[in-house]
């Protein structure tokens, strides 16, 4: 166990799932567990098979060592941040455009919400959770807009949002 001390990044096989997470081989005769929990950033994950599959290779981040239980706890989301970079700069590049029935001077007939900007996202491509769509308010008027997308607790994102009359 002093091979994995915490914060450690390794690597391993999904030899098991269960409904609290998935247990990792990263040697004969030693797994580490990958709760559901520190599964994703970005997703709210509900049972690993979501995500994982028995056998695929994954790469995690050594929480916690718990020598006297002789357990290891893993965390696949610390081991994402490179990916989130990567979706930052590309959100960052794209400019997202909704439709939206206007009023006099602009004014939206409803509002546009994170909802709205998920599912423009999704058209695009991109799976991020409406709940990382941080919006103060939803939007009430034609124009552009810049509208922060939190990736990880120390990634976020500033997505171009273009609301257009219909």
């Amino acid at each position: 166990m002093d091979k994995y001390p915490p914060g450690s990044h390794v690597k391993g096989k999904i030899r098991n799932l269960t409904s609290y997470g998935a247990f990792v081989e990263l040697e004969d005769g030693i797994d580490g567990m990958i709760h559901v929990s520190d599964i994703s950033w970005t997703r709210k994950i509900n049972h690993p098979s979501e995500v994982l599959r028995r056998g695929d290779d994954v790469e995690a981040v050594v929480l916690e060592v718990d020598r006297t239980n002789q357990r290891i706890a893993l965390g696949k989301r610390e081991a994402q941040k490179t990916e989130a970079m990567s979706l930052k700069q590309r959100l960052e590049a794209l400019t997202i455009s909704i439709g939206a029935h206007a009023g006099e001077e602009g004014k939206l007939c409803g509002s546009v919400t994170n909802i709205d900007i998920e599912r423009a996202l999704r058209e695009k491509g991109f799976d991020v959770e409406r709940r990382k769509i941080v919006l103060a308010e939803p939007i009430k008027q034609l124009g552009e807009f810049t509208v922060p997308v939190k990736l990880q607790p120390d990634v976020e994102a500033s997505l171009k949002v273009e609301v257009k009359a219909e």
